[in-house]
């Protein structure tokens, strides 16, 4: 089956199951082997297009190239040689609280982006300021907001599967440490999650290995 976009843009079923099949959390990385920039600019834009509760896209993501900010991370990443290793490190920030100024932004982009008065978004701006401005879900509003970053990390794996680029999602590091180094501290954003994307090392024994997955019938219910 395909999917037909109005563009005349065309996905298959068997092309997004082969490429979920092919990625692995990858292992060791050939640090030889660098992404080419049109591939990153791609996955950068994923990033950008992820899904958000609201629209409010709470984060942000540091693309850290810099050789000495890496070997500085990581000690605080159980020594994991993916950081050192990989093509692109990318460093996913979740917002650590929700704000009115963060609501009207929204409003506010959403106005200019569709043409419209940002007075017919009363409504929409009350729901955000009830549910997690002043609602119960601001007292767990960091939780909130990392479940959209993961959102985000979902997207980009799946992403870089379709593009033939490996990655391994790493929540093996010290998000305080992190902070730390990268400045972070004082910052409304903070370190949520890691993921390394590259290419595989010909070395990586983990590459060859079988994927466990349960089975649909398992996982999957219909009613």
């Amino acid at each position: 089956m395909h999917a037909i976009w109005p563009d005349g843009m065309t996905a298959d079923t068997t092309t997004l199951l082969d490429a979920l099949r092919w990625r692995y959390a990858t292992k060791a990385f050939d640090a030889s082997r660098q992404i080419d920039t049109s591939t990153w600019n791609a996955l950068e834009n994923a990033l950008v297009l992820t899904a958000s509760s609201y629209g409010l896209q709470p984060w942000k993501f540091l693309v850290i190239n810099d050789a000495a900010i890496r070997a500085e991370l990581r000690p605080h990443s159980w020594n994991q040689s993916q950081i050192t290793d990989c093509s692109h490190l990318v460093v996913l920030l979740k917002k650590r609280t929700i704000t009115a100024a963060d609501a009207d932004r929204l409003i506010q982009a959403t106005a200019s982006t569709r043409g419209i008065e940002a007075s017919l978004l009363d409504g929409y701006r009350k729901m955000i300021q009830v549910d997690l401005i002043d609602g119960p879900r601001s007292q767990i509003i960091g939780q909130w907001a990392g479940n959209q970053v993961y959102i985000a990390l979902g997207n980009l794996l799946t992403s870089a599967a379709l593009l033939g680029v490996d990655t391994c999602a790493i929540e093996g590091f010290s998000p305080a440490e992190y902070d730390r180094i990268l400045g972070l501290e004082s910052s409304e954003y903070q370190s949520c999650v890691v993921c390394a994307c590259g290419y595989r090392s010909a070395d990586d024994k983990y590459a060859s290995l079988a994927k466990v997955r349960y089975a649909a019938s398992d996982l999957i219910e219909h009613r």
